[in-house]
């Protein structure tokens, strides 16, 4: 078995269907309109992770947190700066 992991620089979209569990862990953070399919479907096909913490006012830091201490390998997380 491999380690789960989340590019940065994928959609929501891609994301999403390769695993749903990263769904749940994005509501948690306040992404609650990720659970809806047929936003997932249309917005989430253009938007990544980092332009939708953008857009919520959520620290990028803190959603690479909660995917690393979920168990993911993080990829692109070394682009972004946070505290």
């Amino acid at each position: 078995m491999g380690t789960s992991s989340v590019d940065l620089g994928k959609s929501i979209y891609e994301l999403c269907e390769a695993n749903e569990e990263i769904v749940s862990i994005m509501v948690q953070l306040g992404f609650d309109q990720i659970a809806n399919p047929i936003i997932r479907n249309t917005a989430g096909r253009a938007m990544t992770i980092p332009k939708g913490a953008k857009c919520k006012g959520i620290s990028i830091g803190i959603i690479i947190e909660a995917f690393e201490q979920a168990g993911y390998t993080v990829i692109g997380k070394e682009l972004y700066t946070y505290e």
